[in-house]
């Protein structure tokens, strides 16, 4: 099992990929640190320990992060996650308790006390992960590498060119392309891609099995915002399938930048050419670090991993230990 820390900004579809880090075989989930972004991040941490209640997970530490961007003032996600970030489904409060301390020092904390490497999957913006780079880099030099949900080759969908994520902070995206560590972007392209029968999720709606029915709801609340679209997404989750599973995802290592200013701020340009142009030439090298893009994901292949791990969690109702 891969030991990860999820940092989250605890929307409907970051749920999704806690019910199944909680679930699968593959990824051992150590740690939760909460940033704000699909909302605000007291709220982001109310809903991370709602969602560990619901799908019956072990105790695992969840911490409080960032509660704005480095630079930008925040901007929230309501229009989509709902005035509360879970599709304002009203669900009961958690008891469950964030731990002391900072979302930075929860992963130091993390990686001092792990055998093996862990990996830094960042669901939401980056700016935990950029907050612990600058703060702690010894530790972060023993990451096995950050996995990002962000970014897009092309189209954005918090601008015609940004990905939400990427243009919510993108100073601290620039500080992880530029780290010098394993980083392996899993864009929009990708994200869209791995879907679900609505028949699926109809049944776990209705399932007798709590952590089903839970599911089941987060899903639907989630499809309601693509009504004509016949297979709902599982987005973030999809991220986290791909860090369990990465066979199930085409790699490419590309050089890639975020736009910093202007109308292309948070835009994420990823270098496909085959070879450097006029621009290296006259510059010098090393404008954009090499990093691995998931360019291409067997969307089937990932929603039966997906579908695997929820249906696993009608049977181990107290969590995996």
């Amino acid at each position: 099992m891969i030991p990860v820390i999820a940092d989250v900004d605890t929307g409907l579809d970051d749920a999704l990929a806690l019910a199944y880090l909680t679930a699968t075989p593959h990824a051992d989930l150590r740690a939760v640190t909460c940033v704000a972004g699909n909302t605000h991040v007291e709220q982001v941490v109310a809903n991370t320990l709602t969602v560990l209640d619901g799908v019956g997970a072990p105790p695992v530490p969840v911490a409080t992060g960032a509660r704005r961007p480095l630079v930008s003032p925040p901007r929230h996600a309501h229009g989509f996650h709902g005035s509360d970030g879970l599709g304002d489904l009203a669900l009961a409060p958690s008891g469950r308790r964030p731990v002391p301390g900072a979302a930075v020092d929860l992963i130091r904390t993390t990686i001092e006390r792990s055998a093996e490497p862990v990996t830094l999957l960042a669901l939401g913006p980056l700016t935990n992960v950029a907050l612990f780079l600058r703060t702690f880099p010894d530790h972060a030099a023993r990451l096995a590498r950050i996995v990002f949900m962000g970014g897009a080759l092309a189209v954005g969908n918090a601008t015609p060119v940004a990905e939400f994520n990427a243009w919510h902070d993108p100073e601290a995206l620039h500080v992880v392309l530029h780290s010098g560590l394993p980083v392996t972007m899993y864009g929009l392209e990708v994200f869209e891609r791995p879907r679900l029968a609505r028949s699926a999720v109809a049944a776990w709606a209705s399932s007798p099995h709590p952590p089903h029915r839970f599911v089941g709801s987060l899903l639907t609340a989630y499809g309601r915002h693509d009504p004509l679209a016949a297979p709902v997404g599982i987005g973030d989750a999809g991220a986290a399938c791909y860090l369990a599973r990465p066979e199930n995802g085409t790699v490419e290592r590309l050089p890639t930048t975020v736009q910093l200013a202007g109308t292309g701020r948070g835009q994420t340009i990823v270098d496909r050419r085959a070879r450097s142009g006029e621009s290296e030439q006259h510059a010098g090298p090393g404008q954009a670090p090499p990093t691995d893009v998931v360019t291409e994901i067997d969307a089937d292949a990932v929603a039966a991993d997906f579908t695997t791990a929820i249906n696993a969690l009608a049977h181990e109702p107290a969590g995996r230990a």
